[in-house]
Protein backbone atom coordinates (compact mmCIF):
# COMPACT_ATOMS: atom_id res chain seq x y z
CA UNK A 1 0.00 0.00 0.00
CA UNK A 2 1.38 3.31 -0.96
CA UNK A 3 1.54 6.77 0.64
CA UNK A 4 -1.33 9.18 0.64
CA UNK A 5 -1.22 12.40 -0.77
CA UNK A 6 -0.27 14.57 2.50
CA UNK A 7 2.01 12.10 3.92
CA UNK A 8 3.96 12.03 -0.01
CA UNK A 9 4.52 15.71 0.20
CA UNK A 10 5.27 15.77 3.85
CA UNK A 11 7.88 13.07 3.05
CA UNK A 12 9.20 14.92 0.04
CA UNK A 13 9.42 18.14 2.09
CA UNK A 14 11.67 16.41 4.52
CA UNK A 15 13.76 14.73 1.77
CA UNK A 16 14.41 18.02 0.04
CA UNK A 17 14.60 20.29 3.04
CA UNK A 18 15.62 18.66 6.19
CA UNK A 19 19.83 19.37 5.95
CA UNK A 20 19.48 22.34 5.70
CA UNK A 21 16.69 23.13 7.93
CA UNK A 22 18.65 20.94 10.38
CA UNK A 23 21.97 23.30 9.95
CA UNK A 24 19.68 26.70 10.62
CA UNK A 25 18.72 24.89 13.76
CA UNK A 26 21.70 23.75 15.21
CA UNK A 27 23.42 27.34 14.29
CA UNK A 28 20.47 29.10 15.95
CA UNK A 29 20.46 26.76 18.79
CA UNK A 30 23.96 25.51 19.09
CA UNK A 31 22.83 22.44 20.33
CA UNK A 32 22.17 19.44 18.53
CA UNK A 33 19.13 17.49 20.24
CA UNK A 34 17.53 21.61 20.15
CA UNK A 35 17.94 21.53 16.34
CA UNK A 36 16.86 17.90 16.03
CA UNK A 37 13.45 19.30 17.84
CA UNK A 38 13.27 22.13 15.99
CA UNK A 39 13.29 20.56 12.45
CA UNK A 40 11.07 17.95 13.76
CA UNK A 41 8.66 21.03 14.92
CA UNK A 42 9.23 22.71 11.87
CA UNK A 43 7.92 19.86 9.62
CA UNK A 44 4.99 19.00 11.71
CA UNK A 45 3.80 22.62 11.74
CA UNK A 46 4.40 23.26 8.13
CA UNK A 47 2.30 19.53 7.81
CA UNK A 48 -0.84 21.76 9.92
CA UNK A 49 -0.35 24.95 8.08
CA UNK A 50 0.32 23.31 4.76
CA UNK A 51 -2.48 25.50 3.05
CA UNK A 52 -1.41 28.73 4.38
CA UNK A 53 1.65 28.39 2.20
CA UNK A 54 0.75 31.02 -0.91
CA UNK A 55 3.83 30.24 -3.11
CA UNK A 56 5.08 27.13 -3.48
CA UNK A 57 8.31 27.76 -4.99
CA UNK A 58 8.86 29.58 -1.83
CA UNK A 59 8.57 26.54 0.44
CA UNK A 60 12.27 26.46 1.70
CA UNK A 61 11.77 30.55 2.59
CA UNK A 62 8.67 29.42 4.37
CA UNK A 63 9.83 26.05 6.51
CA UNK A 64 12.96 28.33 7.28
CA UNK A 65 10.55 31.23 8.92
CA UNK A 66 8.47 28.45 10.85
CA UNK A 67 11.16 27.34 12.42
CA UNK A 68 12.91 30.79 13.30
CA UNK A 69 9.43 31.24 15.04
CA UNK A 70 9.84 28.07 17.07
CA UNK A 71 12.88 29.06 17.72
CA UNK A 72 11.99 32.40 18.66
CA UNK A 73 8.98 30.73 20.74
CA UNK A 74 11.19 28.75 22.74
CA UNK A 75 13.78 31.26 23.64
CA UNK A 76 10.79 33.36 24.71
CA UNK A 77 9.18 30.98 26.94
CA UNK A 78 12.94 29.96 28.55
CA UNK A 79 13.88 33.89 28.50
CA UNK A 80 17.05 33.47 28.25
CA UNK A 81 18.99 36.50 27.90
CA UNK A 82 22.55 36.50 25.55
CA UNK A 83 25.98 38.08 26.27
CA UNK A 84 26.67 40.22 24.19
CA UNK A 85 24.78 43.95 24.41
CA UNK A 86 24.29 45.86 21.10
CA UNK A 87 26.27 48.84 22.11
CA UNK A 88 28.96 46.20 22.23
CA UNK A 89 29.26 45.31 18.52
CA UNK A 90 31.41 47.60 16.28
CA UNK A 91 30.25 49.56 13.08
CA UNK A 92 33.75 49.73 11.56
CA UNK A 93 35.40 46.76 11.58
CA UNK A 94 39.33 46.27 11.71
CA UNK A 95 41.68 45.16 8.63
CA UNK A 96 42.06 41.69 8.27
CA UNK A 97 45.16 40.22 8.33
CA UNK A 98 46.46 38.13 5.42
CA UNK A 99 45.90 34.61 5.00
CA UNK A 100 42.79 34.81 7.08
CA UNK A 101 43.34 31.71 9.98
CA UNK A 102 41.87 29.18 10.06
CA UNK A 103 38.71 29.41 12.40
CA UNK A 104 37.62 26.12 14.82
CA UNK A 105 34.30 25.48 14.19
CA UNK A 106 33.39 25.37 18.13
CA UNK A 107 34.81 28.99 18.64
CA UNK A 108 32.85 29.85 15.68
CA UNK A 109 29.21 28.32 17.04
CA UNK A 110 29.93 29.85 20.44
CA UNK A 111 31.12 33.54 18.82
CA UNK A 112 27.49 32.76 17.16
CA UNK A 113 25.74 32.17 20.53
CA UNK A 114 26.65 35.36 21.93
CA UNK A 115 25.03 37.47 19.22
CA UNK A 116 21.94 38.28 19.64
CA UNK A 117 18.82 36.42 17.77
CA UNK A 118 18.04 39.43 15.56
CA UNK A 119 21.74 39.38 14.65
CA UNK A 120 22.71 35.76 14.66
CA UNK A 121 19.85 34.92 11.73
CA UNK A 122 20.99 36.83 9.45
CA UNK A 123 24.20 35.53 9.46
CA UNK A 124 22.82 32.13 9.28
CA UNK A 125 20.31 32.27 6.40
CA UNK A 126 23.19 34.49 4.37
CA UNK A 127 26.19 32.65 4.90
CA UNK A 128 25.09 29.19 6.08
CA UNK A 129 22.09 28.73 3.51
CA UNK A 130 22.56 31.64 1.16
CA UNK A 131 19.63 33.56 0.93
CA UNK A 132 19.71 37.06 -0.41
CA UNK A 133 19.68 40.16 1.48
CA UNK A 134 16.07 40.33 0.07
CA UNK A 135 14.89 37.05 1.10
CA UNK A 136 16.27 37.31 4.56
CA UNK A 137 14.63 41.33 4.35
CA UNK A 138 10.98 39.46 3.68
CA UNK A 139 11.70 36.38 6.59
CA UNK A 140 12.30 38.33 8.69
CA UNK A 141 10.11 41.46 7.85
CA UNK A 142 12.62 44.22 8.07
CA UNK A 143 14.20 47.35 5.54
CA UNK A 144 16.68 45.63 3.68
CA UNK A 145 19.12 48.65 5.05
CA UNK A 146 18.35 47.12 8.06
CA UNK A 147 19.65 43.24 6.98
CA UNK A 148 22.62 44.73 5.78
CA UNK A 149 23.44 47.01 8.87
CA UNK A 150 23.01 43.97 10.92
CA UNK A 151 24.98 41.78 8.96
CA UNK A 152 28.14 43.96 8.59
CA UNK A 153 27.63 44.80 13.02
CA UNK A 154 27.48 40.52 13.21
CA UNK A 155 30.47 40.24 11.23
CA UNK A 156 32.66 42.54 12.82
CA UNK A 157 31.51 41.11 16.03
CA UNK A 158 32.46 37.54 14.74
CA UNK A 159 35.55 38.91 13.11
CA UNK A 160 36.60 40.63 16.65
CA UNK A 161 35.87 37.73 19.12
CA UNK A 162 37.55 35.15 16.37
CA UNK A 163 40.30 36.92 15.77
CA UNK A 164 40.79 38.07 19.28
CA UNK A 165 41.07 34.29 20.32
CA UNK A 166 43.49 33.60 17.61
CA UNK A 167 45.94 36.55 19.21
CA UNK A 168 45.90 35.38 22.61
CA UNK A 169 47.49 32.17 21.18
CA UNK A 170 50.24 34.33 18.84
CA UNK A 171 51.34 36.32 22.40
CA UNK A 172 51.33 33.73 24.75
CA UNK A 173 53.17 31.83 22.09
CA UNK A 174 53.97 28.23 21.99
CA UNK A 175 55.00 26.57 24.98
CA UNK A 176 58.34 25.39 25.83
CA UNK A 177 60.24 23.45 28.19
CA UNK A 178 61.12 26.20 30.08
CA UNK A 179 57.97 27.38 31.07
CA UNK A 180 58.01 24.84 33.81
CA UNK A 181 54.87 23.04 33.07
Amino acid sequence: MGLSGDRRMTQQLVNDHYGALYRYAYRLSGSASDAEDLTQEAFCQAQRKWLQLREPARVKSWLFSILRNAYLHRMRAERRQRLVHLPDLDDVSEPLPEPLPPVDPEQLQGALDELPEDFRTPVILFYFEDFTYRDIAEQMDLPLGTVMSRLARAKAHLRKRLLQSDRSLVIRGPRSDRDGL
